[in-house]
């Protein structure tokens, strides 16, 4: 009757159903999902945090699983059952209460990072639906371990009667590897970019009701034009319709202004790379793209999109006298696109800038626009990959903008290994800054010991950005801009775990939504100041920049 009881009993099911999993996976895994309600470098939404936590408890399991198979494959003496569960109790124990406690704290956390950011606070921690997300990612996790178990179980055994048993298992356990990665990278993951890439193609190719072609013969997309309205695409059609004209622009100023010249070619204009620069080219010099005083050569992000804010601010600061070209390469996602496509958008990058460099540097010096690139997150990544030092040494361009740039692009990540000593990671001064400047919310382009020279690289990048400052080196160490001083806005209760600072940022990265002026998000105050540092143009006062400053905030507040 005993036995019969406490077979139904609730706690006797539960202590079943723990048994089918390792005790040290379980308490690693709960010491990191503790660990993984810490802040980090901006707020983290309901899903985004359940993804973390799922992702971190995974990966504590797996150590902890890993860890005691390491112990046992090496014959290492274990301690007595009964010692083995009196420690795994209090372990338990003492991990239970580590979890409720930071999950208790966790909206506090998430709250300093909304303060710091000017955000209004959350007061709901949500802790049951966090728990609920992170169990359903940690479950589909363990499923798929099981299945790579029994998978390189059954292919070590073919193996067992000629080779010795220890090898069979690390055999089978490589051929393992080997057919889960064909099976998860091969099949289904290139199977989901495919269906991403038509979805977001039949996603382009809509045609807006709000937007209507141009009348004007010089606009891109009116009769008159060499690329077609439907071959604008719609993030084409947009960049080229909106944003001010020569009529807003003199209204602001009190004086006459030019209409600003963009040119902009759609991914289905024509076949080739090659083919989409030439065409862009053609289309400027029909335009009259080179006999403005600037010409500006802006490199998308992944969905062929241009920051009004950037954009904007520098027709303005310009008085319409610019002229900007730009070329799509690729309907995804700027963070799929550079899994997917990262080599063809810096192939895109690269024809078009052979294509308006080789025209510009062939045109008499007193005759020929600035010429300047700019580039936002994946558009700066491929902006700085998409010319070479030493193609233009003799010649060189006036400069460039690349603002929120990748952590993997090549340029940003040696200057700020070879920073001056005394820099921070997250504002380097590198050699007194002659060449090339970093300005963040708090620190321009001024103050540095020596001049700014004629061609000049400036980066525009937050503290708070994950964009900038993932780094896959966060798994086993703490990165540089996490030490004394930090940024600006980077939380002070940030810390730096194993294994979990790597999947916090990794989220960040994916899902962070910080308000205009931290994180990703570069507000349009600060593009202005970037661009006036930059360009130097004449004839605006402080006053005038911020008084600029407040109506181009105001038409995208109203825009939006």
């Amino acid at each position: 009757m005993s036995q019969s009881f406490n077979a139904r009993h609730p706690s006797w099911r539960i202590r079943r159903f723990l048994e089918h999993f390792s005790s040290t996976g379980l308490i690693m895994a709960t010491l990191l999902f503790a660990l993984s309600l810490t802040p980090s470098l901006v707020p983290r939404p309901l899903l985004a945090q359940g993804i973390v936590s799922g992702l971190c408890i995974s990966a504590g399991y797996a150590i902890g699983v890993l860890l005691h198979e390491a112990w046992r494959y090496l014959r290492l003496p274990e301690p007595r059952a009964r010692l083995r569960r009196l420690v795994s109790r209090v372990a338990w124990l003492v991990c239970a209460l580590v979890a409720a406690l930071f999950l208790w704290q966790a909206s506090n956390w998430q709250n300093g990072i909304r303060l710091l950011m000017g955000m209004e606070p959350d007061s709901a921690t949500r802790g049951v639906s966090i728990a609920a997300i992170a169990l359903l990612i940690f479950f589909a996790f363990y499923l798929l371990g099981l299945a790579f178990r029994r998978t390189y179980r059954l292919m070590s055994r073919r193996v067992f009667f000629f080779l010795p048993r220890r090898l069979a298992y690390l055999l089978g356990s490589l051929a393992a590897l080997a057919l889960f990665w064909l099976l998860i990278e091969g099949v289904l993951f290139s199977y989901a970019l495919r269906f991403a890439d038509r979805f977001y193609q039949q996603l382009d190719d809509v045609m807006q009701d709000d937007l209507a072609a141009p009348l004007d013969s010089l606009r891109p997309g009116s009769d008159a034009s060499l690329i077609s309205w439907e071959a604008l695409g719609s993030r084409g059609r947009r960049f080229t319709t909106e944003g001010p004209d020569g009529d807003e622009i003199g209204d602001f100023l009190n004086a006459p202004a030019l209409d600003p010249i963009r040119v902009y070619v759609g991914l289905n204009a024509r076949e080739t790379v090659e083919e989409r620069a030439e065409l862009a080219l053609a289309e400027l010099v029909r335009i009259g793209g080179f006999e403005r005083s600037m010409l500006l050569l802006a490199t998308p992000t992944g969905r062929g999109w241009i920051d009004p804010g950037a954009q904007d601010t520098i027709e303005y600061l310009m008085r319409g006298d610019i002229a900007t070209v730009t070329a799509q390469y690729s309907y995804l996602p700027s963070h799929l696109s550079l899994i997917a496509e990262g080599d063809y958008g810096v192939e895109s990058a690269r024809a078009l800038f052979i294509a308006i460099y080789r025209y510009w540097s062939e045109l008499p010096e007193n005759q020929r626009p600035a010429l300047y690139l700019f580039g936002l997150s994946l558009g700066a990544l491929n902006s700085d990959r998409s010319f070479d030092f030493y193609d233009i040494i003799e010649d060189p361009f006036n400069g460039a903008l690349w603002a929120g740039p990748p952590f993997r692009s090549d340029t940003w990540r040696s200057v700020t290994a070879d920073r001056d000593a005394g820099s921070p990671e997250w504002l380097p001064v590198f050699r007194g800054g002659r060449g090339v400047r970093f300005m963040n919310q708090t620190h321009g382009y001024d103050g540095y010991a020596e001049p700014w020279g004629d061609f000049r690289i400036a980066y525009l990048q937050y503290a708070s950005d994950p964009i900038v400052f993932f780094d896959p080196a966060a798994f086993w160490r703490e990165p540089d801009w996490m030490r004394a001083p930090r940024g600006p806005d980077v939380s002070p209760a940030l810390r730096w775990y194993p294994v979990v600072t790597m999947f916090q940022l990794l989220v960040d990265l994916a899902t962070g939504g910080a308000p205009p002026g931290y994180g990703h998000e570069v507000a349009a105050e600060h593009y202005l100041k970037a661009w006036n540092a930059l360009v130097e143009p004449e004839g605006w006062s402080e006053s005038d920049l911020e008084r600029l400053a407040a109506h181009v905030m105001e038409a995208r507040q109203q825009s939006e």
